[in-house]
């Protein structure tokens, strides 16, 4: 999430006694649910989607990653246009949006306009999202963030949890006969109350000196990501033609001359897309290594499962999402232990030491998957979905932290901002390299008697990939600091803070 406290862009004094910020505290907390949940939801339905609409596999890849990369391209902006136009306003604009897109998706007439409506309701969580924390500095006095804080980290950890299942229970029931339509379709009722309370609770807040827009930082950004996702996504069912190849070899091209233009950006006027100087941190640029490769291992592995799943084993929905549970409650347990016991004394051994775990756990997937085949439950999936979800937890909760230990409290905001970019950027990437290591392992056309077979030998290929990703990630660790910066006094330890908060959430 992009961060509020950028040079000169203090917050409106919010008013202690002012019971109203409670109600638009709860607002902004439900529209950050909303996107959370909308996040994990759609993956649970996508066999679901394939199956009633006749989805290729590229289409099903476009539904995760065109969110993902529409969110990416659109996150530092969609903070900025909030600090310069009111973020009250801008955020009312991006529910209003999210809900409208989501009624797209769910009345969808075919898979291609339910890729267009979730490119739409990824660029509308762009607007929406980066506002959230915006309203909470600008609405609660300092001394109560910590208590807003500890509320946003439990809606982290609800999102996780009920997102598959909340994703399972609808597909599964069938509404109306809408199959997968709920999905989506349960956005509307949130999405209106929000916009008539919101309206009415939300105080309208504006950074007085906020970072002009850089447009064509976005589009140079975007474009590089189109060139280099597009090809990967749709390379297989096009054989891999000469011209995704040279797409893919331009998009660093691209990537080059982004360079040059935000140097040019930066010294012409200090407000651009990405602030390049934060790279000669070490920390910081080893830590956006890491976010956008875990990213690309995270984007691989729950679409993969998923499908693994519901479609190479043939289970419903319900019973996939259930199977997820032990890992989501395992993210959050020891996220919460590693932040608050474990890194305060071995510091960055603790991050090194999840994607170690978190690769075991991956290993001892493939194992399992290898050994019992088919036949394989759900009790026996649960003992390496939970040493995965406990690695992974040792990893997202401090990484935040190491990333941002040694960034210059002036650029803390830009920093924030662009590890969430990152982690979206590296999602779709992720999402895309499916058709390589899972979709590119198997035929187009399988008998039936084959599909079970073909999809299990997918998966494990494809989680080969993940712990070979997370061994590279152990490896780029090794570039964070030690130990997380310690004793920062009074005021810049309340804004760290805060940022290391915004960036999580």
């Amino acid at each position: 999430m992009t961060s509020t406290h950028t040079p000169g862009n203090a917050p409106v004094q919010p008013v202690a006694g002012d019971r109203r910020r409670w109600f638009a505290l709860a607002i902004v907390m439900t529209a950050a649910f909303m996107d959370l949940v909308d996040v994990t939801i759609v993956n649970i339905a996508i066999p679901s989607i394939r199956e009633n609409e006749g989805a290729t596999y590229s289409q099903i890849q476009w539904i995760t990653a065109g969110y993902a990369l529409a969110f990416a391209a659109g996150l530092i902006t969609g903070g900025r246009l909030g600090d310069i136009h009111g973020r009250k306003r801008v955020f009312l604009i991006g529910v209003g949006g999210f809900t409208l897109a989501s009624a797209l998706c769910g009345l969808a007439v075919n898979p291609e306009m339910l890729v267009a409506s979730r490119l739409l309701q990824g660029a509308m969580a762009a607007l929406m999202v980066p506002q959230v924390l915006s309203i909470v500095h600008a609405t609660f006095p300092a001394h109560e963030r910590g208590k807003v804080f500890g509320l946003f980290g439990a809606i982290v950890g609800l999102g996780a949890v009920s997102g598959p299942l909340l994703g399972a229970l609808l597909t599964e029931w069938n509404l109306f006969g809408l199959e997968w339509r709920p999905i989506f379709l349960i956005n509307l009722p949130v999405g209106v109350a929000g916009l008539i309370l919101g309206s009415r609770f939300i105080t309208e807040s504006r950074a007085p000196r906020a970072l002009k827009l850089d447009l064509v930082g976005v589009a140079l950004v975007t474009l590089g990501l189109l060139m280099l996702v597009y090809p990967l996504t749709q390379g297989r069912e096009l054989d891999w033609p000469l011209w995704g190849y040279l797409s893919m070899a331009g998009a660093f091209v691209v990537l080059a001359v982004l360079v040059a233009y935000e140097r040019r950006k930066s010294a012409r006027d200090g407000s651009p897309l990405v602030e390049l100087s934060l790279f000669k941190v070490k920390s910081f640029a080893a830590g956006i290594a890491v976010q956008t490769v875990f990213g690309i291992a995270l984007g691989i592995f729950f679409l993969v499962w998923t499908l693994y799943m519901q479609v190479g084993l043939g289970w419903t929905a319900l019973r996939a999402g259930l199977t997820g549970v032990p890992f989501s409650i395992a993210v959050s347990v020891a996220a919460g232990v590693s932040v608050q016991k474990l890194v305060p004394r071995f510091g960055r051994k603790v991050l090194q030491a999840g994607a170690l775990v978190m690769a075991a756990g991956v290993l001892l997937y493939i194992w399992e998957s290898e050994r019992y085949g088919l036949g394989i439950t759900s009790w026996q999936m649960a003992l390496p979905l939970v040493v995965m979800g406990v690695g992974m937890g040792l990893i997202v909760a401090p990484l935040t932290d190491a990333v941002l230990s040694q960034v210059p409290r002036e650029h803390a905001g830009a920093a924030s901002g662009l590890i969430n970019t990152v982690q979206q950027m590296g999602n779709a990437l992720g999402l895309g390299l499916v058709s390589v290591v899972f979709f590119g392992t198997m035929s187009d056309h399988l008998a039936p008697a084959r599909v079970g077979p073909a999809y299990a030998d997918a998966f494990q290929n494809a989680l080969g990939w993940v712990a070979g990703v997370l061994a590279v990630i152990f490896l780029l660790m090794f570039a964070l600091p030690k130990r997380p910066a310690q004793h920062v006094e009074g005021a810049q330890e309340e804004e760290l803070t805060e940022e290391k908060e915004s960036a999580l959430v």
